[in-house]
């Protein structure tokens, strides 16, 4: 498989460059741009999981959520400069969606194939919960709610004042995990374990490797994001369809595979690391640090959601927040996950 990825580099991004350079239509750039961000985040992926290996689960699967997640930021400003708001609200539905549906899902369906029963901190899965449930059905909802009352000036206010007070406390909850309360509820064996394993790459190539394919995320993503529209016009696919999950699963793919990888190996505390922490930060802090870039473009992006996408959010952070609470899991449980992503995709893709 690696071999695939760093074929499909070293051809997609020259390709892209080329394109880019003589215009080609948007459905095959669509197609390149797409695949390249796809085999980029591989390699971003495998960097941060031997980063893991070094430096322990916790900040293993921090790691992998952040430069996971750096590839939705990236295809987000270019979008908020684009003017393209809409799109960019939705990715951010799609990321949430996507983390505790399709790759919690899938996590925990692909690893409960080769193990009955895994389990993993159930003191990290309550603390994540009760963040959740802020970010999405507070944070998200206040502004839903208050903007059918206020200006647009008004709201943009509000959305600045929120976006704040979540960066503020998504960073007083990394200090509290990693600093003040590190090791303190740690499962028994889960931050030792990680030293019996061997990275694939050493801590300075990984560094290396990371910064070289983030730079080229950058340069893909830009290329990406022009083909939205004319894309969206000839398959008939709202910008709400290509945010929830053209982009989200697009920009995600490092995560969803790495994930997926540490479920198969029974690292249940990395696996969900990933996907609830990733949603976290989406939440906590990639929204809200949108919300503030956006002010720099023409378009101000204000933190407020339609309908369907708080609705959909919410539910799939009390499915997630039911099925993670008890600290173990199965691949039925993976199955039901993967089955509400599915009906919510077809709702987004008819709507």
């Amino acid at each position: 498989m690696g071999k695939i990825f760093a074929a499909m580099v070293a051809i997609g991004v020259p390709l892209t460059v080329a394109g880019s350079f003589l215009h080609w239509p948007s459905v095959v750039m669509f197609v390149i741009c797409s695949a390249t961000v796809i085999a980029l985040s591989s390699y971003m992926g495998r960097a941060t999981e031997s980063l893991a290996i070094v430096v322990g689960p916790r900040i293993g699967g921090l790691l992998n959520a952040t430069f996971g997640n750096a590839v939705e930021l990236i295809i987000s400003i270019f979008a908020l400069k684009a003017g393209l708001v809409g799109v960019v609200l939705a990715s951010l539905t799609g990321s949430v969606l996507g983390n505790l549906l399709l790759v919690a899902g899938l996590s925990f369906f692909m690893g409960g194939l080769k193990f009955k029963r895994q389990t993993f901190s159930v003191h990290d899965a309550t603390h994540n919960s009760a963040l959740l449930i802020f970010a999405v059905v507070v944070a998200f909802v206040i502004p839903e709610i208050f903007s059918m009352t206020m200006s647009e000036e008004k709201t943009l206010n509000l959305s600045v004042g929120i976006s704040i007070i979540m960066i503020g406390l998504y960073l007083a909850g990394l200090l509290f995990k990693l600093v003040t309360h590190r090791g303190v509820y740690a499962s028994e064996g889960t931050e030792a374990s990680h030293h019996e394993e061997v990275a694939e790459w050493g801590k300075k190539k990984a560094l290396i490797i990371l910064l070289a394919a983030t730079v080229a995320v950058a340069y893909v993503a830009e290329s990406l994001v022009h083909t939205f529209q004319a894309v969206g016009e000839q398959f008939g696919w709202s910008e709400l369809f290509i945010g929830v999950i053209i982009v989200a699963i697009v920009g995600n793919a490092a995560e969803h595979a790495s994930a997926i990888l540490m479920a198969m190996k029974n690292k249940m505390d990395i696996a969900v690391e990933i996907a609830i922490g990733s949603t976290l930060q989406i939440a906590m802090f990639v929204a809200p640090v949108l919300v503030l870039i956006s002010l720099l473009f023409p378009t101000p992006m204000p933190l407020v959601f339609s309908i369907p996408e708080l609705v959909s959010m919410i539910t799939a952070v009390f499915l997630a927040v039911s099925i993670s609470n008890d600290g173990e899991t199965n691949w039925f449980e993976g199955l039901t996950l993967l089955a509400a992503y599915f009906i919510m995709g077809i709702g987004f893709y008819l709507l």
